[in-house]
């Protein structure tokens, strides 16, 4: 398995971790979700012989930003937001996001809400209630051109 499978392992099952997680696993070339940085921990696992875990400490990340460039401390701020609900406002953000992280922001909002796993509920002609039992897709999908590390 590879770090970032780990880290996948780690968050799975929290639309809002899984999301904020993608988020640091798609950006910048997936550095801030790499071994090194402080809010990235790594373990060995006592159920396997050279089997490590990985987490994300989201909470650590407003106090370790401060030598990032604004980019970059936004983009963090945003995923500790939607990983721990950490208050960051939105207007101070998301101007100056470059297009590719905003488009990665809309899908991780996408994803922590849940929208790839809503049901498509109809109103029949009678006017009851249908529920369709299969998923929607996402309201906005992970972006193809910016592909997750491996």
């Amino acid at each position: 398995m590879t770090h970032a499978d780990d880290i996948r392992a780690w968050a799975r099952g929290s639309y809002m971790i899984e999301a904020a997680t993608e988020l640091l696993l798609r950006a910048f070339g997936g550095r801030y979700a790499a071994p090194g940085n402080p809010w990235v921990h790594t373990s060995e696992d006592p159920e396997g012989p050279h089997q490590v875990r990985a987490w994300i400490d989201f909470e650590s990340i407003p106090e370790e930003v401060g030598v990032l460039s604004g980019g970059e401390r936004r983009f963090l701020m945003i995923a500790a937001s939607i990983a721990e609900n950490i208050p960051v406002g939105l207007g101070e953000v998301l101007p100056g996001l470059d297009r590719e992280n905003l488009d990665l922001v809309l899908a991780a909002i996408a994803h922590a809400g849940g929208s790839h796993q809503h049901s498509d509920i109809r109103e029949r002609p009678d006017g009851s209630m249908s529920l369709r039992p299969a998923y929607l897709d996402s309201l906005h999908p992970w972006p193809k051109a910016l592909r997750a590390v491996k």
